[in-house]
């Protein structure tokens, strides 16, 4: 464990190295900045973080993010692992995915209804571990200079109207800007004084590792009772769902053998019977959403700023839609390419997103409950999430295909991620985003348009050609992070391509 050099002033500070933190660093970084990552864990490797504890379903956006950042030939486990969980089906009747612990039939989802996803398009959903994610984006931080000092915890910091001083025990660090990516019990967000409203839980969640005496009176896979809910991936892996309101949760008590076999017993309805604990862990779906994402210099992502229950995996997947989001625009403060607004539009941008994913986690909540209003309502949703329409909508909203910011423009495609567009030499748009700067896709070589792009020549880049399959559009303006700006499917107006490029980039 070593110091950074108290004398250093870092363009950006970033507390906590989970993957939020380390995605921000990465785009930071690609964008020139200079990166300290400051991790309370020693270690970063943990139980938790590995299968079948770790596993993650990555969404649309998530999955376009790492490959637009030629990131997602490094992630392995998904090129294995279809399913992690036993008895999840084959086929049309394969689990993939669920909603409120209904599952979601790949044979029901109809992607031809998800127009704007090209042959060319990236998985819409697949698997992945929260240790391997981890190892993927630190070894890029690092190789794009980012520092990461693991051991120290940040515990205050204090800004002024230049920079942040951050504190870690004894030793005080600078940078320009200070983001919070430090988790649920965010320190960042305590000692910056960040509102954090929201709902208390109507259950403990339990994540176990067990021996079994008598495996075979626990069914495979995930069971919904009239006490809650128990999910068996493998054998020994088993989450509980207790709606006890998050009694014990709170209470901070040592999660025994003794007290898992009684709530397992109960949920399950069985008498069967824990030989061994060897991990427990708890948690709940308290879900609170920071009031603003930004005071001053200091700036929240991921779960620092939003916590839910983690039904559907939309967490991580919305924490990195932050990282993707924030770092560009905090890049282009840095090096001062904002236009007036940009960062605060982070917070106008991700926000309501944050918002949407808490009352889809409620709402998988409200129809969980053991009591006979939640059934009733449960059973409804049972039969839409059957039906092609139904399982269509939900895997769309889940993966999250219906993103979108209202970013005011006229074309449907404008706040909705760019379509992985494929020119006739083979090369995708997705591909062509890998140094993280804008681009100014120009379908019918308009000259006007080379020239614009040429004097944003340092956060945009000017690409013209064919592809061969263009949705009837003529030129499309993206950003870094990969959102589509503005766009036309006629020859642009000089005056309103400015006008919408001079709203992201400046001169």
């Amino acid at each position: 464990m070593k110091a950074a050099q108290d004398h250093l002033i870092y363009d950006v500070v970033i507390s906590g190295a989970g993957p939020v933190g380390l995605f921000l660093a990465c785009e930071l970084a690609l964008a020139k900045c200079s990166v300290l990552i400051l991790e309370k864990a020693e270690n970063p490797h943990s139980p938790l973080k590995q299968l079948p504890f770790g596993i993650r379903g990555l969404s649309a956006s998530t999955i376009e993010a790492l490959y637009r950042r030629g990131l997602l030939d490094e992630l392995k486990i998904h090129q294995r692992l279809k399913n992690p969980h036993q008895n999840a089906g084959q086929g049309a009747r394969r689990h993939v995915g669920h909603f409120a612990g209904i599952p979601l039939y790949d044979g029901n989802i109809d992607a031809s209804q998800w127009k704007s996803r090209l042959p060319t398009s990236t998985s819409a959903s697949l698997i992945s571990e929260m240790e391997e994610l981890e190892t993927v984006l630190a070894r890029r931080a690092e190789a794009l200079g980012v520092e990461i000092q693991r051991g120290f915890a940040v515990t205050d910091f204090h800004q002024t109207e230049d920079q942040v001083t951050v504190q870690s025990s004894d030793y005080s660090f600078q940078g320009q800007w200070l983001v919070g990516c430090d988790g649920a019990r965010s320190i960042i967000r305590k000692a910056g004084g960040f509102e954090f409203p929201g709902t208390e839980p109507e259950f403990t969640g339990y994540s176990t590792h067990v021996d079994l005496a008598d495996p075979e009176k626990l069914s495979q896979g995930r069971v919904v009772t009239p006490q809650g809910m128990y999910l068996q991936s493998q054998p020994g892996f088993v989450v509980i769902q207790d709606f006890d309101g998050g009694a014990f949760h709170h209470t901070g008590e040592p999660i025994t053998l003794k007290h898992v076999q009684e709530v397992l017993r109960r949920i399950s309805n069985t008498e069967v019977t824990i030989s061994a604990l060897h991990i427990a862990t708890t948690w709940t779906d308290r879900a609170r959403q920071a009031a603003t994402y930004r005071n001053g210099r200091v700036f929240l992502a991921g779960d620092a700023a939003h916590i839910h229950a983690p039904l559907g995996g939309q967490g991580l997947n919305l924490g990195l839609g932050d990282a993707m989001n924030l770092g560009w625009k905090l890049a282009a403060a840095i090096h001062n390419t904002a236009p007036e607004g940009l960062l605060d539009s982070y917070q106008a941008e991700r926000h309501p997103i944050g918002a949407q994913v808490l009352d889809w986690s409620r709402a998988q909540v409200a129809i969980m409950r053991p009591d006979p209003h939640a059934r009733a309502v449960n059973a409804i949703f049972r039969d839409l999430v059957n039906t092609r329409d139904g399982a269509t909508y939900i895997a769309g909203r889940l993966w999250g295909l219906f993103t979108h910011y209202d970013l005011g423009g006229a074309h449907p495609l404008v706040g909705h991620s760019v379509p992985n567009f494929e020119f006739e030499d083979g090369t995708t748009i997705g591909e062509l985003m890998r140094d993280g700067k804008g681009i100014l896709l120009d379908f019918d070589g308009n000259t006007l348009l080379g020239a614009l792009a040429s004097e944003y020549d340092c956060q945009m880049k000017y690409v013209s050609g064919r592809a061969k399959e263009q949705l009837d559009l003529s030129t499309v303006l993206i950003r870094p992070d990969g959102v589509i700006a503005w766009a036309s499917d006629s020859e642009p107006n000089e005056q309103s391509i400015r006008q919408a490029t001079a709203l992201w980039f400046a001169q």
